[in-house]
Protein backbone atom coordinates (compact mmCIF):
# COMPACT_ATOMS: atom_id res chain seq x y z
CA UNK A 1 0.00 0.00 0.00
CA UNK A 2 1.44 3.36 -1.05
CA UNK A 3 0.73 6.03 1.54
CA UNK A 4 2.72 9.24 1.27
CA UNK A 5 1.14 10.69 4.38
CA UNK A 6 0.20 7.89 6.80
CA UNK A 7 -1.51 10.10 9.37
CA UNK A 8 -3.30 13.46 9.29
CA UNK A 9 -1.31 16.58 10.10
CA UNK A 10 -2.47 19.99 11.20
CA UNK A 11 -2.35 21.02 7.55
CA UNK A 12 -5.33 18.90 6.58
CA UNK A 13 -6.63 17.02 9.60
CA UNK A 14 -10.08 17.21 11.15
CA UNK A 15 -9.47 20.79 12.32
CA UNK A 16 -9.30 22.35 8.86
CA UNK A 17 -11.92 22.86 6.20
CA UNK A 18 -9.67 22.81 3.14
CA UNK A 19 -8.75 19.66 1.24
CA UNK A 20 -7.74 18.40 -2.16
CA UNK A 21 -10.84 16.20 -2.26
CA UNK A 22 -14.20 16.30 -0.51
CA UNK A 23 -15.99 12.94 -0.54
CA UNK A 24 -19.72 12.95 0.20
CA UNK A 25 -20.72 9.64 1.78
CA UNK A 26 -18.90 6.92 3.74
CA UNK A 27 -20.53 3.88 2.15
CA UNK A 28 -18.69 1.41 -0.05
CA UNK A 29 -18.12 4.04 -2.75
CA UNK A 30 -16.82 6.72 -0.37
CA UNK A 31 -14.45 4.31 1.35
CA UNK A 32 -13.25 2.99 -2.01
CA UNK A 33 -12.35 6.39 -3.48
CA UNK A 34 -10.41 7.31 -0.30
CA UNK A 35 -8.56 3.99 -0.23
CA UNK A 36 -7.68 4.31 -3.91
CA UNK A 37 -6.22 7.75 -3.23
CA UNK A 38 -3.97 6.16 -0.62
CA UNK A 39 -3.10 3.18 -2.84
CA UNK A 40 -2.38 5.40 -5.83
CA UNK A 41 -0.06 7.65 -3.83
CA UNK A 42 -2.38 10.66 -3.92
CA UNK A 43 -2.06 11.03 -0.15
CA UNK A 44 -4.63 11.66 2.55
CA UNK A 45 -5.63 15.21 1.84
CA UNK A 46 -9.31 14.33 1.76
CA UNK A 47 -12.37 14.88 3.94
CA UNK A 48 -15.26 12.40 4.05
CA UNK A 49 -18.63 13.75 5.14
CA UNK A 50 -21.23 11.23 6.30
CA UNK A 51 -24.73 12.11 7.49
CA UNK A 52 -25.05 8.83 9.41
CA UNK A 53 -23.36 7.75 12.61
CA UNK A 54 -21.17 5.02 11.10
CA UNK A 55 -19.54 3.94 7.86
CA UNK A 56 -21.38 1.52 5.59
CA UNK A 57 -23.96 3.66 3.81
CA UNK A 58 -27.01 1.58 2.99
CA UNK A 59 -25.69 -1.29 5.14
CA UNK A 60 -25.71 1.04 8.15
CA UNK A 61 -29.09 2.64 7.44
CA UNK A 62 -31.09 -0.45 6.50
CA UNK A 63 -31.60 -2.72 9.47
CA UNK A 64 -35.03 -4.15 8.78
CA UNK A 65 -35.82 -7.79 9.65
CA UNK A 66 -34.17 -10.21 7.21
CA UNK A 67 -31.90 -7.58 5.62
CA UNK A 68 -29.15 -9.38 3.72
CA UNK A 69 -27.14 -9.26 0.53
CA UNK A 70 -29.51 -10.35 -2.22
CA UNK A 71 -29.74 -6.96 -3.85
CA UNK A 72 -28.92 -8.06 -7.37
CA UNK A 73 -30.69 -10.73 -9.37
CA UNK A 74 -29.77 -13.92 -11.19
CA UNK A 75 -28.25 -15.85 -8.27
CA UNK A 76 -30.07 -19.16 -8.67
CA UNK A 77 -28.91 -22.73 -8.21
CA UNK A 78 -26.66 -24.35 -10.75
CA UNK A 79 -26.34 -27.96 -9.54
CA UNK A 80 -23.91 -28.80 -12.33
CA UNK A 81 -21.45 -26.00 -11.61
CA UNK A 82 -18.01 -27.06 -10.48
CA UNK A 83 -16.55 -23.94 -8.99
CA UNK A 84 -12.90 -24.89 -8.45
CA UNK A 85 -10.91 -27.97 -9.37
CA UNK A 86 -9.96 -29.20 -5.94
CA UNK A 87 -11.99 -31.14 -3.42
CA UNK A 88 -14.73 -28.52 -3.34
CA UNK A 89 -17.83 -27.91 -5.40
CA UNK A 90 -20.94 -25.93 -4.57
CA UNK A 91 -24.52 -26.14 -5.88
CA UNK A 92 -25.17 -22.44 -6.13
CA UNK A 93 -23.81 -19.11 -7.23
CA UNK A 94 -22.31 -17.47 -4.15
CA UNK A 95 -22.75 -13.81 -3.53
CA UNK A 96 -20.63 -13.22 -0.42
CA UNK A 97 -17.22 -13.78 -2.01
CA UNK A 98 -17.99 -11.26 -4.73
CA UNK A 99 -19.28 -8.71 -2.24
CA UNK A 100 -15.84 -7.54 -1.17
CA UNK A 101 -13.05 -5.41 -2.57
CA UNK A 102 -10.73 -7.37 -4.87
CA UNK A 103 -7.67 -6.36 -2.86
CA UNK A 104 -9.37 -6.93 0.51
CA UNK A 105 -10.97 -10.38 0.23
CA UNK A 106 -12.82 -11.78 3.20
CA UNK A 107 -12.18 -15.53 3.59
CA UNK A 108 -14.37 -15.65 6.69
CA UNK A 109 -17.85 -15.04 5.27
CA UNK A 110 -20.09 -17.32 7.30
CA UNK A 111 -22.90 -17.71 4.76
CA UNK A 112 -23.40 -17.78 1.02
CA UNK A 113 -25.55 -14.65 1.41
CA UNK A 114 -24.25 -12.56 4.32
CA UNK A 115 -26.58 -10.63 6.57
CA UNK A 116 -26.53 -6.87 7.07
CA UNK A 117 -24.54 -7.13 10.30
CA UNK A 118 -21.76 -9.17 8.69
CA UNK A 119 -21.43 -6.84 5.70
CA UNK A 120 -21.36 -3.79 7.96
CA UNK A 121 -18.67 -5.41 10.12
CA UNK A 122 -16.56 -6.01 7.00
CA UNK A 123 -16.83 -2.36 5.95
CA UNK A 124 -16.01 -1.13 9.45
CA UNK A 125 -12.91 -3.34 9.48
CA UNK A 126 -11.81 -1.91 6.13
CA UNK A 127 -12.24 1.65 7.40
CA UNK A 128 -10.13 0.83 10.45
CA UNK A 129 -7.42 -0.88 8.42
CA UNK A 130 -6.89 2.18 6.23
CA UNK A 131 -7.24 4.62 9.16
CA UNK A 132 -10.15 6.41 7.52
CA UNK A 133 -12.01 7.38 10.69
CA UNK A 134 -9.62 10.31 11.25
CA UNK A 135 -10.93 11.79 7.99
CA UNK A 136 -14.67 11.17 8.44
CA UNK A 137 -17.08 13.73 9.86
CA UNK A 138 -20.16 11.81 11.00
CA UNK A 139 -23.64 13.26 11.60
CA UNK A 140 -22.86 15.89 8.98
CA UNK A 141 -24.59 16.55 5.69
CA UNK A 142 -23.64 18.62 2.65
CA UNK A 143 -26.54 20.89 1.78
CA UNK A 144 -25.01 22.62 -1.25
CA UNK A 145 -21.84 22.80 -3.34
CA UNK A 146 -20.90 25.70 -5.61
CA UNK A 147 -18.08 25.92 -8.17
CA UNK A 148 -15.82 28.99 -7.97
CA UNK A 149 -14.43 29.64 -11.42
CA UNK A 150 -11.77 32.13 -10.30
CA UNK A 151 -10.10 29.78 -7.78
CA UNK A 152 -11.06 26.54 -9.57
CA UNK A 153 -12.42 25.13 -6.31
CA UNK A 154 -15.68 23.86 -4.83
CA UNK A 155 -17.29 25.54 -1.81
CA UNK A 156 -19.56 23.09 0.00
CA UNK A 157 -21.82 24.00 2.90
CA UNK A 158 -21.74 21.40 5.65
CA UNK A 159 -24.47 21.17 8.28
CA UNK A 160 -23.78 19.55 11.66
CA UNK A 161 -26.61 17.29 12.77
CA UNK A 162 -25.12 16.12 16.05
CA UNK A 163 -26.37 18.27 18.94
CA UNK A 164 -22.99 18.68 20.65
CA UNK A 165 -21.14 19.55 17.44
CA UNK A 166 -23.82 22.01 16.42
CA UNK A 167 -23.22 23.92 19.66
CA UNK A 168 -19.89 25.02 18.17
CA UNK A 169 -21.30 25.95 14.76
CA UNK A 170 -24.38 24.72 12.96
CA UNK A 171 -22.92 25.25 9.49
CA UNK A 172 -19.52 25.76 7.93
CA UNK A 173 -17.89 25.67 4.49
CA UNK A 174 -15.44 23.13 3.09
CA UNK A 175 -13.25 24.21 0.18
CA UNK A 176 -11.90 21.48 -2.09
CA UNK A 177 -10.12 21.26 -5.41
CA UNK A 178 -12.16 18.20 -6.34
CA UNK A 179 -15.66 17.03 -5.34
CA UNK A 180 -16.73 13.39 -5.28
CA UNK A 181 -20.31 12.24 -4.80
CA UNK A 182 -20.49 8.81 -3.19
CA UNK A 183 -24.12 9.06 -2.07
CA UNK A 184 -25.23 6.18 -4.29
CA UNK A 185 -28.64 5.44 -5.78
CA UNK A 186 -30.44 3.94 -2.78
CA UNK A 187 -30.16 6.39 0.08
CA UNK A 188 -33.26 8.63 0.29
CA UNK A 189 -36.46 6.73 1.21
CA UNK A 190 -39.37 7.17 -1.17
CA UNK A 191 -43.00 7.14 -0.10
CA UNK A 192 -45.78 6.17 -2.51
CA UNK A 193 -46.85 8.87 -4.92
CA UNK A 194 -50.47 9.54 -5.68
CA UNK A 195 -51.92 7.97 -2.53
CA UNK A 196 -53.85 10.57 -0.52
CA UNK A 197 -53.77 10.68 3.26
CA UNK A 198 -50.18 9.53 3.85
CA UNK A 199 -50.02 11.58 7.06
CA UNK A 200 -53.50 10.59 8.25
CA UNK A 201 -52.68 7.26 9.85
CA UNK A 202 -52.84 7.36 13.66
CA UNK A 203 -50.96 4.12 14.25
CA UNK A 204 -47.25 3.38 13.94
CA UNK A 205 -45.80 4.07 10.48
CA UNK A 206 -42.23 3.44 9.31
CA UNK A 207 -40.23 3.01 6.13
CA UNK A 208 -38.33 -0.23 5.59
CA UNK A 209 -35.09 1.76 5.28
CA UNK A 210 -35.65 3.40 8.67
CA UNK A 211 -36.80 0.45 10.74
CA UNK A 212 -37.75 1.09 14.37
CA UNK A 213 -36.60 -1.92 16.40
CA UNK A 214 -37.93 -0.36 19.61
CA UNK A 215 -41.48 -1.00 18.38
CA UNK A 216 -42.66 -4.56 19.08
CA UNK A 217 -44.68 -6.12 16.24
CA UNK A 218 -45.84 -9.10 18.26
CA UNK A 219 -49.64 -9.53 18.18
CA UNK A 220 -50.02 -6.44 16.02
CA UNK A 221 -52.10 -6.02 12.87
CA UNK A 222 -49.56 -5.01 10.22
CA UNK A 223 -49.96 -3.70 6.70
CA UNK A 224 -47.00 -3.53 4.33
CA UNK A 225 -47.21 -1.44 1.17
CA UNK A 226 -44.86 -2.80 -1.47
CA UNK A 227 -43.69 -6.25 -2.53
CA UNK A 228 -40.17 -5.69 -3.84
CA UNK A 229 -36.80 -6.90 -2.57
CA UNK A 230 -37.03 -5.31 0.89
CA UNK A 231 -40.61 -6.47 1.41
CA UNK A 232 -39.68 -9.99 0.33
CA UNK A 233 -37.12 -10.11 3.13
CA UNK A 234 -39.37 -8.50 5.74
CA UNK A 235 -42.59 -10.45 5.12
CA UNK A 236 -41.36 -13.94 6.12
CA UNK A 237 -39.57 -12.51 9.17
CA UNK A 238 -42.55 -10.72 10.71
CA UNK A 239 -45.35 -13.06 9.55
CA UNK A 240 -44.56 -15.46 12.37
CA UNK A 241 -44.89 -12.89 15.15
CA UNK A 242 -47.58 -10.42 14.14
CA UNK A 243 -51.29 -11.08 14.64
CA UNK A 244 -52.08 -10.46 11.00
CA UNK A 245 -50.21 -9.23 7.94
CA UNK A 246 -51.71 -7.74 4.78
CA UNK A 247 -49.38 -7.23 1.81
CA UNK A 248 -50.43 -4.57 -0.72
CA UNK A 249 -48.97 -5.64 -4.05
CA UNK A 250 -49.04 -3.40 -7.11
CA UNK A 251 -46.97 -5.60 -9.43
CA UNK A 252 -45.88 -9.22 -8.79
CA UNK A 253 -42.20 -10.17 -8.98
CA UNK A 254 -40.17 -12.89 -10.59
CA UNK A 255 -38.85 -14.97 -7.70
CA UNK A 256 -36.03 -17.51 -7.83
CA UNK A 257 -34.54 -19.84 -5.18
CA UNK A 258 -31.95 -18.55 -2.77
CA UNK A 259 -30.59 -21.80 -1.32
CA UNK A 260 -28.60 -20.06 1.38
CA UNK A 261 -26.40 -22.31 3.52
CA UNK A 262 -23.57 -21.71 5.98
CA UNK A 263 -19.98 -21.74 4.73
CA UNK A 264 -18.27 -24.45 6.75
CA UNK A 265 -15.22 -23.70 8.93
CA UNK A 266 -13.15 -26.01 6.71
CA UNK A 267 -14.02 -23.97 3.61
CA UNK A 268 -13.29 -20.74 5.45
CA UNK A 269 -9.90 -22.15 6.45
CA UNK A 270 -9.21 -23.19 2.87
CA UNK A 271 -9.97 -19.69 1.56
CA UNK A 272 -7.79 -18.17 4.28
CA UNK A 273 -4.72 -20.39 3.93
CA UNK A 274 -4.92 -21.24 0.23
CA UNK A 275 -5.35 -17.83 -1.47
CA UNK A 276 -5.28 -19.42 -4.92
CA UNK A 277 -8.42 -21.41 -4.07
CA UNK A 278 -10.23 -18.28 -2.93
CA UNK A 279 -9.21 -16.33 -6.04
CA UNK A 280 -10.24 -19.22 -8.27
CA UNK A 281 -13.56 -19.45 -6.49
CA UNK A 282 -14.24 -15.73 -6.92
CA UNK A 283 -13.26 -15.91 -10.60
CA UNK A 284 -15.73 -18.73 -11.16
CA UNK A 285 -18.46 -16.67 -9.52
CA UNK A 286 -17.53 -13.73 -11.71
CA UNK A 287 -17.74 -15.95 -14.81
CA UNK A 288 -21.11 -17.32 -13.76
CA UNK A 289 -22.63 -13.92 -13.18
CA UNK A 290 -21.27 -12.42 -16.38
CA UNK A 291 -22.69 -15.39 -18.23
CA UNK A 292 -26.19 -14.42 -17.11
CA UNK A 293 -26.11 -10.93 -18.52
CA UNK A 294 -28.34 -12.18 -21.35
CA UNK A 295 -31.04 -13.14 -18.84
CA UNK A 296 -31.90 -9.54 -18.09
CA UNK A 297 -30.91 -8.06 -21.41
CA UNK A 298 -31.78 -10.43 -24.24
CA UNK A 299 -35.46 -11.24 -23.76
CA UNK A 300 -35.40 -13.67 -26.70
CA UNK A 301 -32.44 -15.64 -25.39
CA UNK A 302 -32.88 -19.29 -24.27
CA UNK A 303 -31.51 -18.46 -20.85
CA UNK A 304 -34.24 -15.82 -20.42
CA UNK A 305 -36.88 -18.48 -20.96
CA UNK A 306 -35.01 -20.81 -18.64
CA UNK A 307 -35.13 -18.18 -15.89
CA UNK A 308 -38.90 -17.91 -16.27
CA UNK A 309 -39.19 -21.66 -15.97
CA UNK A 310 -37.08 -21.72 -12.82
CA UNK A 311 -39.28 -19.07 -11.22
CA UNK A 312 -42.56 -20.77 -12.14
CA UNK A 313 -41.30 -24.12 -10.89
CA UNK A 314 -40.16 -22.50 -7.65
CA UNK A 315 -43.62 -21.03 -7.01
CA UNK A 316 -45.40 -24.25 -7.97
CA UNK A 317 -43.26 -26.24 -5.56
CA UNK A 318 -43.84 -23.84 -2.67
CA UNK A 319 -47.53 -23.15 -3.33
CA UNK A 320 -48.74 -26.51 -4.69
CA UNK A 321 -52.21 -27.82 -5.38
CA UNK A 322 -55.56 -26.43 -6.45
CA UNK A 323 -56.03 -24.65 -3.12
CA UNK A 324 -53.25 -22.24 -4.08
CA UNK A 325 -54.13 -21.84 -7.76
CA UNK A 326 -55.74 -18.42 -7.34
CA UNK A 327 -52.84 -17.23 -5.17
CA UNK A 328 -50.30 -18.40 -7.74
CA UNK A 329 -52.08 -16.44 -10.46
CA UNK A 330 -51.95 -13.22 -8.44
CA UNK A 331 -48.26 -13.74 -7.68
CA UNK A 332 -47.33 -14.55 -11.29
CA UNK A 333 -45.72 -11.64 -13.19
CA UNK A 334 -46.52 -10.95 -16.83
CA UNK A 335 -43.51 -9.01 -18.03
CA UNK A 336 -39.93 -9.76 -19.04
CA UNK A 337 -37.56 -11.08 -16.39
CA UNK A 338 -35.30 -8.24 -15.31
CA UNK A 339 -37.73 -5.39 -15.96
CA UNK A 340 -38.02 -5.21 -12.18
CA UNK A 341 -35.46 -6.55 -9.76
CA UNK A 342 -35.67 -10.32 -9.49
CA UNK A 343 -36.37 -11.53 -5.94
CA UNK A 344 -34.05 -14.19 -4.49
CA UNK A 345 -35.73 -16.01 -1.61
CA UNK A 346 -36.86 -19.40 -0.36
CA UNK A 347 -39.44 -18.22 2.20
CA UNK A 348 -41.42 -15.51 0.38
CA UNK A 349 -44.05 -17.72 -1.27
CA UNK A 350 -44.64 -19.94 1.80
CA UNK A 351 -45.43 -16.83 3.86
CA UNK A 352 -48.59 -16.25 1.79
CA UNK A 353 -49.82 -19.74 2.67
CA UNK A 354 -50.02 -18.77 6.34
CA UNK A 355 -53.51 -18.20 7.76
CA UNK A 356 -52.59 -14.79 9.17
CA UNK A 357 -51.19 -13.43 5.87
CA UNK A 358 -53.36 -11.82 3.20
CA UNK A 359 -52.37 -10.63 -0.30
CA UNK A 360 -54.25 -7.57 -1.54
CA UNK A 361 -53.83 -6.63 -5.20
CA UNK A 362 -56.56 -4.00 -5.48
CA UNK A 363 -55.77 -0.35 -6.10
CA UNK A 364 -55.13 1.67 -2.94
CA UNK A 365 -57.52 4.62 -2.79
CA UNK A 366 -56.02 6.26 0.27
CA UNK A 367 -54.56 6.06 3.74
CA UNK A 368 -57.04 6.65 6.57
CA UNK A 369 -56.72 7.28 10.28
CA UNK A 370 -57.17 3.59 10.95
CA UNK A 371 -55.46 1.98 7.97
CA UNK A 372 -55.76 1.60 4.20
CA UNK A 373 -58.78 1.93 1.91
CA UNK A 374 -58.83 -0.31 -1.17
CA UNK A 375 -61.70 -0.09 -3.67
CA UNK A 376 -64.25 0.81 -1.01
CA UNK A 377 -62.92 -1.63 1.60
CA UNK A 378 -60.99 -0.40 4.62
CA UNK A 379 -58.26 -2.40 6.36
CA UNK A 380 -57.47 -1.46 9.96
CA UNK A 381 -53.89 -1.74 11.24
CA UNK A 382 -51.74 -1.06 14.24
CA UNK A 383 -48.66 -0.66 12.04
CA UNK A 384 -48.04 0.48 8.44
CA UNK A 385 -44.73 -0.41 6.80
CA UNK A 386 -43.72 1.43 3.62
CA UNK A 387 -41.46 -0.89 1.62
CA UNK A 388 -41.62 1.50 -1.30
CA UNK A 389 -37.96 1.94 -2.19
CA UNK A 390 -35.88 5.05 -2.72
CA UNK A 391 -35.67 8.21 -4.79
CA UNK A 392 -33.27 6.34 -7.02
CA UNK A 393 -33.43 8.55 -10.12
CA UNK A 394 -32.65 11.74 -8.16
CA UNK A 395 -28.96 10.99 -7.77
CA UNK A 396 -27.78 14.00 -5.76
CA UNK A 397 -31.03 14.73 -3.92
CA UNK A 398 -31.38 16.77 -1.76
CA UNK A 399 -27.91 18.33 -2.25
CA UNK A 400 -27.96 21.50 -4.35
CA UNK A 401 -25.10 21.55 -6.88
CA UNK A 402 -24.14 24.65 -8.88
CA UNK A 403 -21.51 24.38 -11.61
CA UNK A 404 -20.04 26.80 -14.14
CA UNK A 405 -21.95 30.06 -14.39
CA UNK A 406 -24.06 29.03 -11.41
CA UNK A 407 -25.92 26.44 -13.48
CA UNK A 408 -27.75 23.99 -11.21
CA UNK A 409 -27.64 20.24 -11.58
CA UNK A 410 -31.43 20.31 -11.92
CA UNK A 411 -31.06 22.42 -15.06
CA UNK A 412 -28.25 20.24 -16.39
CA UNK A 413 -30.38 17.16 -15.85
CA UNK A 414 -33.68 18.65 -16.99
CA UNK A 415 -34.13 15.78 -19.44
CA UNK A 416 -33.02 13.08 -16.99
CA UNK A 417 -29.80 12.26 -15.15
CA UNK A 418 -26.83 11.30 -17.30
CA UNK A 419 -23.06 11.27 -16.91
CA UNK A 420 -20.10 10.27 -19.05
CA UNK A 421 -19.36 6.66 -18.07
CA UNK A 422 -21.63 7.34 -15.11
CA UNK A 423 -18.99 9.57 -13.49
CA UNK A 424 -18.48 13.05 -14.95
CA UNK A 425 -21.02 15.72 -15.91
CA UNK A 426 -20.76 18.72 -18.28
CA UNK A 427 -20.68 22.13 -16.57
CA UNK A 428 -19.47 20.48 -13.33
CA UNK A 429 -15.66 20.78 -13.41
CA UNK A 430 -13.49 18.68 -11.09
CA UNK A 431 -16.53 16.64 -10.11
CA UNK A 432 -17.15 12.91 -10.26
CA UNK A 433 -19.70 10.38 -9.07
CA UNK A 434 -19.47 6.74 -8.07
CA UNK A 435 -22.50 4.50 -8.71
CA UNK A 436 -23.92 7.35 -10.77
CA UNK A 437 -26.39 7.35 -13.69
CA UNK A 438 -26.48 4.16 -15.76
CA UNK A 439 -23.98 2.19 -13.68
CA UNK A 440 -26.35 -0.08 -11.76
CA UNK A 441 -26.31 -3.79 -12.64
CA UNK A 442 -28.94 -6.44 -13.05
CA UNK A 443 -26.62 -9.43 -13.08
CA UNK A 444 -23.36 -8.90 -11.15
CA UNK A 445 -21.71 -7.21 -8.17
CA UNK A 446 -21.74 -3.43 -8.14
CA UNK A 447 -18.41 -3.45 -6.28
CA UNK A 448 -16.77 -4.51 -9.55
CA UNK A 449 -18.04 -1.28 -11.11
CA UNK A 450 -17.10 0.88 -8.13
CA UNK A 451 -13.47 -0.28 -8.17
CA UNK A 452 -13.18 0.61 -11.86
CA UNK A 453 -14.69 4.04 -11.19
CA UNK A 454 -12.34 4.74 -8.28
CA UNK A 455 -9.28 4.14 -10.47
CA UNK A 456 -10.70 6.37 -13.22
CA UNK A 457 -11.58 9.21 -10.85
CA UNK A 458 -8.22 9.07 -9.10
CA UNK A 459 -6.50 9.63 -12.44
CA UNK A 460 -8.44 12.90 -12.71
CA UNK A 461 -7.54 13.77 -9.11
CA UNK A 462 -3.85 13.18 -9.87
CA UNK A 463 -3.89 15.87 -12.55
CA UNK A 464 -5.58 18.37 -10.24
CA UNK A 465 -3.00 17.66 -7.52
CA UNK A 466 -0.06 18.03 -9.94
CA UNK A 467 -1.31 21.45 -11.00
CA UNK A 468 -1.76 22.46 -7.36
CA UNK A 469 1.78 21.35 -6.51
CA UNK A 470 3.06 23.68 -9.23
CA UNK A 471 1.17 26.56 -7.70
CA UNK A 472 -1.38 26.49 -10.52
CA UNK A 473 -5.01 25.55 -10.93
CA UNK A 474 -6.84 23.28 -13.32
CA UNK A 475 -10.42 22.37 -14.22
CA UNK A 476 -11.51 19.24 -16.07
CA UNK A 477 -15.01 18.52 -17.35
CA UNK A 478 -16.40 16.29 -20.11
CA UNK A 479 -17.41 17.84 -23.38
CA UNK A 480 -21.17 18.15 -23.79
CA UNK A 481 -21.19 16.47 -27.20
CA UNK A 482 -19.16 13.53 -25.89
CA UNK A 483 -21.66 12.98 -23.09
CA UNK A 484 -24.62 13.34 -25.43
CA UNK A 485 -23.20 10.81 -27.90
CA UNK A 486 -22.39 8.39 -25.08
CA UNK A 487 -25.85 8.67 -23.57
CA UNK A 488 -27.52 8.16 -26.95
CA UNK A 489 -25.42 5.04 -27.44
CA UNK A 490 -26.33 3.38 -24.16
CA UNK A 491 -29.99 4.44 -24.30
CA UNK A 492 -30.29 2.84 -27.73
CA UNK A 493 -29.05 -0.44 -26.26
CA UNK A 494 -31.17 -0.14 -23.13
CA UNK A 495 -34.32 0.43 -25.20
CA UNK A 496 -33.96 -3.14 -26.49
CA UNK A 497 -33.53 -4.68 -23.04
CA UNK A 498 -35.89 -6.17 -20.48
CA UNK A 499 -35.43 -2.98 -18.45
CA UNK A 500 -37.49 -1.15 -21.07
CA UNK A 501 -40.48 -3.53 -20.96
CA UNK A 502 -43.56 -1.24 -20.88
CA UNK A 503 -45.52 -3.83 -18.89
CA UNK A 504 -43.86 -2.89 -15.61
CA UNK A 505 -42.50 0.07 -13.71
CA UNK A 506 -39.25 -0.04 -11.77
CA UNK A 507 -36.80 2.15 -9.91
CA UNK A 508 -34.53 1.86 -12.96
CA UNK A 509 -36.64 4.47 -14.80
CA UNK A 510 -37.56 8.08 -14.11
CA UNK A 511 -41.08 9.49 -14.37
CA UNK A 512 -40.73 9.90 -18.14
CA UNK A 513 -39.76 6.25 -18.57
CA UNK A 514 -36.09 6.99 -19.30
CA UNK A 515 -33.75 4.29 -17.95
CA UNK A 516 -31.40 6.40 -15.86
CA UNK A 517 -29.99 3.80 -13.48
CA UNK A 518 -28.84 0.67 -15.30
CA UNK A 519 -25.70 -0.01 -17.32
CA UNK A 520 -26.23 -1.28 -20.86
CA UNK A 521 -23.70 -4.11 -20.92
CA UNK A 522 -21.83 -6.63 -18.79
CA UNK A 523 -19.17 -5.68 -16.22
CA UNK A 524 -16.03 -6.57 -18.20
CA UNK A 525 -16.83 -4.19 -21.11
CA UNK A 526 -17.32 -1.41 -18.55
CA UNK A 527 -14.03 -2.23 -16.82
CA UNK A 528 -12.23 -2.12 -20.18
CA UNK A 529 -13.92 1.13 -21.18
CA UNK A 530 -12.95 2.80 -17.90
CA UNK A 531 -9.32 1.57 -17.88
CA UNK A 532 -8.13 4.65 -19.75
CA UNK A 533 -8.90 8.33 -20.16
CA UNK A 534 -8.96 9.93 -23.58
CA UNK A 535 -8.16 13.55 -22.78
CA UNK A 536 -9.78 14.66 -26.05
CA UNK A 537 -13.12 13.86 -24.37
CA UNK A 538 -12.59 16.67 -21.84
CA UNK A 539 -12.44 20.45 -21.73
CA UNK A 540 -9.31 21.34 -19.74
CA UNK A 541 -8.72 24.89 -18.53
CA UNK A 542 -6.58 26.81 -16.03
CA UNK A 543 -3.04 27.99 -15.43
CA UNK A 544 -2.04 24.40 -14.68
CA UNK A 545 -2.64 23.32 -18.26
CA UNK A 546 0.81 22.63 -19.68
CA UNK A 547 1.38 22.36 -23.41
CA UNK A 548 2.06 18.77 -24.42
CA UNK A 549 0.60 17.26 -21.25
CA UNK A 550 -2.76 15.51 -20.98
CA UNK A 551 -2.71 14.56 -24.65
CA UNK A 552 -3.88 11.30 -26.14
CA UNK A 553 -4.75 8.61 -23.63
CA UNK A 554 -3.69 7.72 -20.11
CA UNK A 555 -4.29 4.05 -19.35
CA UNK A 556 -3.84 1.66 -16.45
CA UNK A 557 -4.33 -2.04 -15.77
CA UNK A 558 -7.88 -2.97 -14.90
CA UNK A 559 -8.70 -5.48 -12.17
CA UNK A 560 -8.99 -8.83 -13.96
CA UNK A 561 -11.19 -11.18 -11.96
CA UNK A 562 -12.66 -13.45 -14.58
CA UNK A 563 -11.13 -16.87 -15.15
CA UNK A 564 -7.94 -16.70 -17.21
CA UNK A 565 -7.17 -20.43 -17.28
CA UNK A 566 -9.95 -22.94 -17.83
CA UNK A 567 -10.78 -25.72 -15.41
CA UNK A 568 -9.87 -28.21 -18.12
CA UNK A 569 -6.35 -26.80 -18.42
CA UNK A 570 -5.92 -26.80 -14.64
CA UNK A 571 -7.19 -30.35 -14.38
CA UNK A 572 -4.89 -31.46 -17.21
CA UNK A 573 -1.96 -29.80 -15.47
CA UNK A 574 -2.79 -31.50 -12.20
CA UNK A 575 -3.08 -34.87 -13.93
CA UNK A 576 0.21 -34.31 -15.78
CA UNK A 577 1.93 -33.36 -12.54
CA UNK A 578 0.48 -36.39 -10.77
CA UNK A 579 1.53 -38.75 -13.59
CA UNK A 580 5.00 -37.21 -13.59
CA UNK A 581 5.30 -37.67 -9.84
CA UNK A 582 4.19 -41.31 -10.09
CA UNK A 583 6.64 -41.99 -12.93
CA UNK A 584 9.47 -40.39 -10.99
CA UNK A 585 8.61 -42.53 -7.99
CA UNK A 586 8.69 -45.71 -10.06
CA UNK A 587 12.03 -44.77 -11.60
CA UNK A 588 13.46 -43.93 -8.20
CA UNK A 589 12.35 -47.25 -6.71
CA UNK A 590 13.86 -49.12 -9.67
CA UNK A 591 17.05 -47.11 -9.67
CA UNK A 592 16.19 -45.77 -13.09
CA UNK A 593 16.15 -42.10 -12.13
CA UNK A 594 19.96 -42.05 -11.87
CA UNK A 595 20.20 -43.64 -15.31
CA UNK A 596 17.67 -41.16 -16.72
CA UNK A 597 19.55 -38.16 -15.31
CA UNK A 598 22.85 -39.45 -16.64
CA UNK A 599 21.51 -39.07 -20.15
Amino acid sequence: MTDQKPSPSTEYGRNTNKADVLIIGAGISGLMIAIEMIRKGNGRNFIIVEQGNQVGGTWNYQRYPGCCCVRFPNDFPDPQAIIIIITISTPQDVWSHLYSLSFEPNPNWTREYPGQEEILAYLIAIAHKYHLYAHIRFSTSITSSRWDESSKTWSSKAERQGSKDSEFSKEYTITSSFLVSAVGQLNVPKYPDGIPGIDSFNGKAMHSARWDWDFDLRDKKVGIIGSGASAAQIIPEIAGVCKSLTVFQRTPNWVIPRCDVPISPSRQALYKYVPWARRRYRAALMDFREGFFDVVFETASPVHGYMMGVSRAHMAAQLPGDEHAELRERLQPHYAVGCKRVIITDDYFPAFARENVNLETGRIEGITEKGVRVEGKEYEFDVLVYATGFKSTQFMYPIQIYGKGGKSIEDIWAGGASAYLGMTVPELPNFSMLYGPNTNLGHNSIILMIEAQAMYINTLITQIQLAKQRGSSLSIQPKSQVVEDYNNEIQARLSQSAFADPNCNSWYKNEAGLITNNWSDAVIPYQKRTSFIDWEDFDIEGTGKVEGEMKGKTSWKRVVEETQVSNTVILAGMITSAVGAIAAGVLLRRGGLKTLLSH
